[in-house]
């Protein structure tokens, strides 16, 4: 078993992500929110302006107890994108709390359950 991150790179005008496997009913989802969090949080602390995300994926997959469930967000309208900015200016990634981060114009649709596969 090996991890399915390889690595993240951040240029000034494209960060990427590289996974090589690729959950795409709960992995996928969790990887691509948390690397563009991560490049705001990075483009934040260092002044740059975002660019465009990049994220390249190999072995991409369903499982098959995830293809109802998706079939179901499928089907979904999707909704406006909430915004995030944060509540303070902050130097230093380490120094980043809870509280900084503030989410507006966030409506999302009822949870849609799946099981984590193995």
């Amino acid at each position: 078993m090996s991890a399915c991150h390889m690595f993240c790179q951040f240029y000034v005008s494209n960060p990427t992500s590289d996974s090589h496997t690729c959950d795409m009913g709960l992995g996928v989802p969790f990887n691509i929110a948390s690397y563009a969090m991560l490049t705001y949080m990075i483009a934040h602390v260092t002044g740059c302006n975002l660019g465009e995300f990049i994220h390249t994926m190999g072995d991409t997959h369903i499982y098959v107890n995830h293809i109802v469930s998706l079939k179901i967000q499928i089907d979904r309208v999707p909704r406006a994108f909430p915004h995030l900015k944060f509540k303070r200016k902050i130097d230093n990634i380490n120094e980043f709390k809870y509280e900084d981060f503030i989410i507006t114009d966030y409506v999302p649709h009822p949870q849609i359950k799946m099981k984590m596969s193995v």
